[in-house]
């Protein structure tokens, strides 16, 4: 089973605004080089789509109404959505906030038929979260996912095992997992615009035309997706990363970003439960050349004050930059959960005080949602 949110971020967003529900809604920062993070079927409807620029959206859509994500409330919600599925079965593989695999197999019998179970988790996300969601049911992953999809927006579909192949063959060849813009052109060339066509086409032409992802493509296209549900999934690494509405040379425009996505990081690992050990700078210039950088820590930690000293001793070794920077990022890695984490003591109260006092925010914007705990040196200059 795949079960995924439906335009989650603007859900979440619309049980607090219900007067917005059916009118065009975006959620992301408004202007500059931000992206859509998430949007309404209203506006998906004029082209509005995630990861597209707001610039570009908000020319689709001049009429949208735009919202500020809040991305420690999405956490919350997701934990939430997490914890029914639990609730339903132990083996779970959680993908992004808002989706994932369950294998039902062992809930059988004792919550029913794929369908009732599928219906069951639908209804309590509804009635105990207050979103929508869509489930897909197959007998393997690539086809509840291919399910969840076509049921969306609120939907659920059962693809039944033994007609697997012919449900897939109706399909276009987008469909099938690895499937973009470039491999699309390629398949087109030689005359294949469906999942039958995938099938019908000799596994050596399409490994001679793709590679090893020629050999992927024909196993889907019938169907063939061995993999289990891998309910101990574990995060490689944990990050944020902002672009500029302008591209910058100064030196405290990058600081203070990093500030910010130091704690986005902190925060994220926190809610996660985790701590890294080595931290990542990302540096993307106005010509769009990329660089990173990388350091280990001593200890592993989850606290924006270590993260953002780390980021900084990088940013700062860098020396001079030779061009003005388009986007700034910052990831921590080598991950471990803090129970396995060994304890690292210090003689500087500083260091505890700082992390203490990051914990105490969370808890204080878990409670009261909107709450925003953070450094004095991140707020708005108030207007005269």
């Amino acid at each position: 089973m795949h079960v995924d949110m439906d335009m989650f971020f603007v859900a979440v967003e619309l049980r607090d605004r219900p007067e917005l529900v059916g009118k065009k809604v975006i959620v992301g920062f408004p202007g500059g080089r931000s992206v859509v993070l998430s949007a309404s079927y209203e506006a998906r409807a004029l082209g509005v789509r995630s990861a597209m620029p707001m610039s570009t959206a908000m020319r689709m859509c001049p009429a949208a109404v735009v919202i500020e994500p809040r991305h420690q409330l999405y956490y919350q919600v997701s934990a939430d959505v997490m914890t029914v599925f639990d609730s339903i079965t132990d083996t779970v593989e959680q993908l992004s906030v808002d989706e994932a695999f369950l294998d039902i197999s062992g809930s059988l019998r004792r919550l029913g038929t794929p369908l009732e179970i599928g219906a069951l988790i639908r209804r309590r996300i509804a009635a105990e979260i207050g979103i929508t969601a869509s489930v897909g049911i197959a007998a393997s992953k690539f086809v509840a996912k291919v399910a969840s999809t076509r049921c969306k927006p609120d939907g659920m579909l059962l693809i039944e095992k033994a007609r697997t192949v012919e449900y897939l063959h109706t399909l276009p060849v987008e469909a099938l997992w690895g499937v973009g813009a470039k491999t699309r052109e390629v398949l087109a060339r030689l005359g294949i615009f469906t999942v039958a066509d995938v099938a019908a086409t000799p596994l050596p032409s399409l490994q001679k035309a793709l590679g090893s992802a020629g050999t992927s493509l024909h196993a889907l296209s019938w169907g063939i997706d061995p993999r289990a549900v891998t309910p101990e999934h574990q995060e490689k690494s944990v990050g944020a990363e902002e672009t500029f509405a302008q591209d910058t040379f100064n030196t405290e425009v990058l600081t203070r970003e990093l500030l910010r996505l130091s704690h986005r990081v902190a925060g994220r690992l926190r809610e996660a439960g985790l701590s890294g050990r080595t931290l990542a700078l990302k540096i993307k210039y106005s010509d769009f050349s990329t660089i990173t950088r990388s350091k280990a820590l001593s200890a592993s930690t989850d606290s924006a004050t270590q993260i953002y000293a780390g980021t900084v001793a990088l940013l700062h070794a860098l020396g001079d930059r030779p061009q003005s920077v388009r986007l700034i990022g910052v990831r921590v890695e080598k991950l471990e959960t803090l129970e396995s984490a060994p304890l690292q003591f210090t003689l500087d109260p500083r260091d505890d005080n700082s992390r203490n006092a990051e914990v105490v925010g969370d808890a204080i914007a878990a409670r009261f949602g909107n709450a925003k705990i953070g450094p004095a040196r991140l707020l708005k200059p108030r207007e005269q």
